[in-house]
């Protein structure tokens, strides 16, 4: 049955929203399609005893007098004004039970929409724990709405939330408490009064103050922090290797049954090189996607990527950018296109501009699988001091390139073409929680699905489309030729070839044959699709073995030549994708056209000056 009816999940930032959003809607979630819409909403679907609702969960913000875009957007939808998603037919607002001063004024002013409502209060575990409560009875006679507290991290009291609702008349318009027209003073004046009247907090939180002591601490916390990421990068190689080697043996083993099969047609050549070796040679790499995705919402979710932001605000100011802007550079990690969209939170237009132009030159996971081919193929799997693995600091070191790179295009852009102070950063901190493991794997499992989702479209496309131009035309080759041998001259006489060899010449200072010109250009579609350009091109070399890519990479590509690529795919912008979200964000095509002419300059002469040095 399809929902009839959609409820907005609402609340101040840091309140635990997104967790209750993933715990009610589980599995069941999508990014909404509203046509013209720049802020893409989460909707989820609430089925409870055969009734079925719509969640879309809007962007927190502090008031409704709006600062920044994602602000502006729920503002827009609350009161009915956005052009192209309709008012929701009620509101579920979150509050926080350990810190709800800001959420009960935000409240005030939500009361006076005329939505219907229902309250969910979270971490009351948090309370509870350090002998504090809330009267949610009073509250309820006050307020005029139906109270429900839950711990969404455990999933206490979600049966309750979802039993509301789907029952309609659950929700009730709430009374109106302040005025209309009074002003943020005197709504904070009746937030402290209703605190003071229904909340007891308890002891103070020693634990919350002891590792801020400790983790915001500007040596000992800047120490840590470099800690943590060093780790982050080592374990995307430690902790993912085993299951990438297993992957590479089942996938070598499906071709080669392929090929036992089906003898060596024009047919098994297009499932085993054209599909299996395309889309392979990109799952393969899920593993370190994983580790990369479960790091970052961990990391999100404990409390600690708040206070990270606080801690580099100072070093952030160096680029002439604000602590804020570290939560969209950081998030372009795993993808650039969130990561642009999520500068909506910076108020300043010159900051927002900036950090946006700065994150395509993070390292997304679409960089990852490329990376870690290559580190694979050219870089010696040895240990520094018998701790660190040679492969995880070249890693870590294209990480910090691309991150410095970044921040210094920041800098030169705010002292020229977005000159400006910097504003001044607020952010409020989460409590230290432990992760909820199920949001946790509905954060993972839906990065992870749209990844696959990738190589299930665009790379398929790509991969049959490349096997097109490497397996025709087809080559007269005598009968007696060995297979390997028979595999090169198709390749020599394939339009790709044709193709690599013409423009091959431009990269040639660079270190670039053929084949790997052909998988760079390639790759400007999507980065990832290097990795199934090489799968696709070399499959013809490899198609009689179970010798995985990486092993013969590692016999045809020199170092220096490999050096040179990574040095290409610090800087290049090869994702359309990231070019049409930055147009969408900033209003024009000036500015993906400036992002990508000045990025493909860094990228010829960093990897020019690499190869040139390592030779």
């Amino acid at each position: 049955m399809r929902p009839d009816r959609t409820i907005a999940v609402v609340g101040t930032p840091n309140t635990g929203k997104s967790t209750l959003f993933n715990v009610l809607t589980g599995l069941q979630q999508h990014v909404g399609n509203y046509p013209g819409v720049t802020v893409e909403p989460l909707l989820g679907t609430v089925t409870h005893d055969g009734t079925s609702i719509t969640l879309i969960d809007l962007p927190g913000t502090y008031s409704l007098a709006s600062v920044s875009e994602d602000e502006k957007m729920t503002v827009d939808v609350l009161t009915g004004v956005h052009p192209s998603i309709p008012r929701p037919n009620a509101i579920l607002f979150v509050m926080n039970a350990s810190n709800p001063e800001k959420c009960l004024v935000l409240y005030s002013q939500l009361a006076a929409l005329g939505l219907p409502m229902l309250v969910c209060i979270t971490m009351i575990d948090t309370v509870k724990a350090a002998g504090g409560g809330f009267d949610d009875i009073s509250m309820y006679h006050e307020f005029g709405v139906r109270i429900l507290p839950v711990v969404g991290s455990k999933g206490l009291g979600i049966g309750d939330v979802k039993a509301a609702l789907v029952t309609e008349h659950d929700a009730r318009v709430p009374t109106v408490v302040v005025p209309p027209e009074a002003t943020i003073e005197e709504r904070f004046i009746w937030a402290r009064d209703v605190e003071r009247r229904f909340w007891h907090h308890g002891k103070q939180d020693l634990r919350t103050a002891a590792l801020d002591r400790v983790l915001l601490h500007p040596i000992l916390g800047t120490v840590i922090f470099i800690v943590v990421m060093v780790l982050f990068f080592q374990s995307i190689f430690w902790w993912a290797s085993p299951l990438m080697d297993g992957i590479d043996a089942a996938m070598s083993a499906v071709r080669e049954g392929i090929a036992t099969s089906m003898g060596d047609t024009l047919l098994s050549s297009f499932i085993s090189n054209g599909l299996i070796a395309g889309v392979g040679s990109v799952i393969v790499f899920l593993p370190q996607i994983l580790i990369l995705n479960v790091f970052i919402t961990i990391l999100e979710e404990c409390g600690y990527l708040a206070r990270a932001a606080f801690l580099v605000d100072r070093f952030m100011g160096l680029f002439g950018l604000q602590g804020r802007s570290f939560i969209p550079l950081l998030g372009s990690f795993a993808c650039a296109i969130p990561g642009i969209m999520s500068a909506r939170i910076i108020p300043s237009y010159r900051d927002r501009m900036a950090t946006i132009m700065a994150t395509p030159f993070m390292t997304c996971s679409a960089r990852l699988p490329v990376y870690a081919l290559l580190i694979s193929a050219c870089i010696p799997a040895t240990q520094l001091w018998g701790v660190l693995s040679v492969q995880g600091v070249v890693l870590t070191a294209l990480y910090v390139a691309g991150a410095l790179s970044g921040l210094l295009i920041a800098l030169l852009l705010k002292r020229t073409m977005f000159k400006g102070g910097v504003v001044t950063f607020l952010m409020e901190f989460p409590p230290y929680r432990m992760p909820s493991w199920k949001s946790l794997w509905i954060t993972v499992y839906n990065r992870s699905k749209d990844f696959l989702k990738t190589a299930g479209t665009v790379i398929v496309v790509f991969s049959v489309i490349l096997w097109v131009f490497t397996a025709l035309p087809r080559t007269e080759i005598p009968a007696n030729t060995p297979p390997l041998q028979a595999a090169q001259m198709q390749m020599e006489g394939s339009y790709a070839a044709s193709v690599g060899k013409a423009i091959q010449p431009l990269f040639a200072p660079l270190g670039f044959d053929w084949k790997i010109t052909l998988g760079v250009l390639s790759s400007y579609a999507a980065r990832e699709t290097f990795v199934s350009a090489m799968g696709q091109i070399y499959a013809a070399d490899v198609s009689e073995s179970d010798v995985p890519l990486r092993t013969v990479l590692h016999t045809t590509i020199p170092l220096a030549t490999g050096l040179s690529i990574l040095a290409f795919y610090v800087y290049a912008l090869q994702c359309v994708s990231t070019m049409a979200i930055m147009k969408r964000e900033t209003g024009s095509w000036k500015w993906p056209a400036i992002a990508f002419a000045m990025t493909f300059v860094l990228a010829y002469t960093a990897s020019f000056l690499v190869f040139t040095i390592a030779q």
